[in-house]
């Protein structure tokens, strides 16, 4: 998987964009978050293509990635580069995606320990927030959430459960998570 590029020290648009998203700016966080969806898009494809899966779960490891950057944002160092760190939320939901999926891809660890860092013990109080925005849901959307996005559970094996067509669960986490991203934002206001 080749990733997303990394911006060089003196022109590093994302982190930028991400510290001005953090001070307030509404407006700049929704064109970064176009901006990575965009890449994040750009990479799912050609990993989809290279593992020979199809592309029918992109838009679904497309979204997944943009609400763990969300949830997490407050995680990302600002003294490092946005880009490595997105980076790696990325290949996380690209290859969880594509796991859902039957495909099996191998990739020796060595080429990204200078990205990933040894996990912070989880705060039990970093959820809460999204965790409350979650709780909001209909209860079908709630379950289709929690379901995919924090169970990991496949769009199969959910529509199954909930007796629903794979399209109608895709439908649904879709309008889940666009809610989730309304509420958010009513939220920060």
């Amino acid at each position: 998987m080749n990733g997303l590029p990394v911006e060089g020290p003196a022109d590093d648009p994302w982190s930028k964009m991400m510290k001005t998203a953090m001070a307030g700016d509404e407006g700049v966080y929704r064109r970064l978050l176009e901006d990575i969806g965009r890449s994040v898009r750009a990479m799912a494809r050609g990993a989809f293509a290279r593992a020979r899966v199809g592309d029918a779960d992109i838009e679904d490891a497309v979204q997944e990635t943009l609400l763990a950057i969300h949830l997490k944002r407050h995680t990302w160092d600002m003294n490092q580069k946005l880009g490595p760190w997105v980076n790696a939320i990325a290949r996380h939901k690209i290859i969880d995606a594509m796991r859902r999926r039957g495909a099996r891809r191998a990739d020796p660890i060595e080429d990204y320990q200078d990205f990933l860092a040894a996990p912070a013990e989880e705060d039990p109080h970093d959820l809460s927030d999204a965790k409350k925005l979650i709780e909001a849901l209909p209860p079908r959307q709630r379950d289709i959430v929690q379901s995919i996005s924090l169970d990991g559970q496949s769009i199969a094996a959910t529509a199954s459960r909930l007796s629903m067509s794979e399209v109608a669960v895709r439908v649904a986490l879709h309008r889940a998570l666009k809610s989730l991203g309304a509420a958010w934002r009513r939220s920060m206001s």
